[in-house]
């Protein structure tokens, strides 16, 4: 199959962020708080976007969730956090988008799923109520078609008519087919309704890699407008990781994807940030972006039986994250670096003379020393005990950044 390479001509504007037309792919993210408390999920908006997320989306499905979305924009703006504030509606957008106008107005882009907002000849009454508050209020929309709330209605008589025609199309192939269909037709009744094409933007989201290649690869040849791409429900943990990189970023290699959000299942009372982080990863592995510093470390063996490179490296990761929020606000270029945290003299020099800053520390039987290099150059040698080794290789990051980087006007 021919490969694409080509990014979606229309760009739309979601709040002061482009998306498609040319531009860099954005990350964007959605808060798992009860929306209707305005304060905690004002607070996990603006947590989301310091860790990089550049949209953020809530669920508005309640007339409370709704109430409080202009508290929740405006404590965001409050704490000096910009990023685009996203709906997400199902259901009941129509009449929640209608009741309550501050929301309306306080959202930055709306997201429909029409294959939940209605049946029969509801679905493009309420749908098209949707899309004629976007209009009034100039903001764009998402229409995000979703295997799993799929049109019925579409899906049985496509069924029925691979049985009638004997096309011999499985459920599945069938199942990607309704899901372009659907968005196509869907944008094309928000642009009778009255949207530009510069004011939406299309997902079809599957949970199976295969299919979600499938489908965006279909997508990408029925559509020019901006495409958001993400594997819905991936999982938890490595599952969640792999499964989406493995589809997303075979994607995203051909130019498929213009905004993305990797949808990991949190651990109960885990750190939300997580998919945001996953998302910035997923971009820079690729080269498309660069958002933080990059840690290089060795996964370890029997040269390594100390743990000291694995704290290191862990807590070298946190600090940048804690500190990019900052660093990214004052410092030109900083999101380049690169380090290295390494554990034996196997690949422990050579990979830190290829960063910009890296340690070689000692493997198992080697000398209790450990190489400093700075831009390939060897500096100096740590000794001493763990926290003294991270102290000092913090304070020789912070001088590397302050050097290296122009501080922002």
């Amino acid at each position: 199959m021919a490969v694409i390479k080509v990014h979606r001509t229309v760009g739309v504007k979601v709040g002061h962020v482009q998306v498609g037309g040319g531009a860099p792919i954005v990350v964007q993210s959605m808060t798992m708080t009860d929306t209707a408390d305005a304060r905690a999920t004002a607070q996990q908006c603006i947590e989301l976007a310091e860790a990089g997320s550049e949209l953020v989306r809530v669920t508005v499905n309640l007339p409370e969730a709704a109430a409080a979305v202009p508290e929740i924009k405006q404590r965001m703006l409050d704490a000096g956090c910009s990023a685009p504030l996203i709906g997400d509606f199902h259901y009941n957008g129509h009449l929640l988008l209608t009741k309550y106008p501050d929301c309306a107005r306080a959202l930055d882009k709306y997201r429909i799923n029409p294959g939940n907002v209605g049946t029969g000849k509801r679905r493009d009454e309420q749908f098209s109520t949707i899309c004629r508050v976007a209009v009034l209020n100039g903001k764009p929309v998402r229409i995000g078609v979703n295997g799993g709330s799929l049109n019925q209605e579409l899906v049985v008589s496509k069924m029925q008519e691979n049985t009638d025609r004997n096309l011999g199309k499985s459920s599945e192939e069938i199942i990607n087919e309704c899901m372009v269909l659907s968005a196509v037709e869907s944008t094309a009744l928000a642009i009778e309704t009255g949207l530009r094409k510069d004011q939406i933007i299309i997902s079809c989201k599957t949970s199976r890699p295969p299919d979600l290649i499938a489908v965006y690869r279909a997508l990408a040849r029925a559509t020019d407008q901006p495409l958001h791409l993400g594997l819905t429900e991936a999982g938890m943990g490595t599952k969640g990781l792999v499964w989406s990189a493995s589809a997303m970023g075979v994607l995203l290699n051909e130019g498929i994807g213009d905004t993305i959000r990797v949808s990991l299942t949190p651990r109960p009372g885990g750190d939300r940030r997580e998919e945001v982080y996953a998302a910035c990863e997923l971009l820079q592995a690729l080269g498309l972006r660069s958002f933080s510093p990059s840690v290089t470390a060795c996964p370890g063996c029997g040269r390594t039986t100390s743990t000291t490179f694995q704290e290191l490296a862990e807590r070298i990761q946190g600090y940048i994250r804690e500190k990019m929020p900052e660093w990214k606000t004052t410092h030109v270029g900083v999101e380049n670096m690169t380090l290295a945290v390494m554990g034996c003299v196997v690949n422990g020099p050579g990979e830190s003379k290829a960063a910009s800053i890296g340690i070689s520390l000692p493997g198992t039987g080697e000398e209790p020393s450990c190489p400093v290099y700075i831009d390939g150059r060897h500096v100096t040698t740590l000794r001493g005990t763990y926290d003294e080794l991270a102290a000092a290789f913090q304070r020789l990051v912070d001088d590397y950044v302050v050097t290296n980087y122009a501080r922002k006007a």
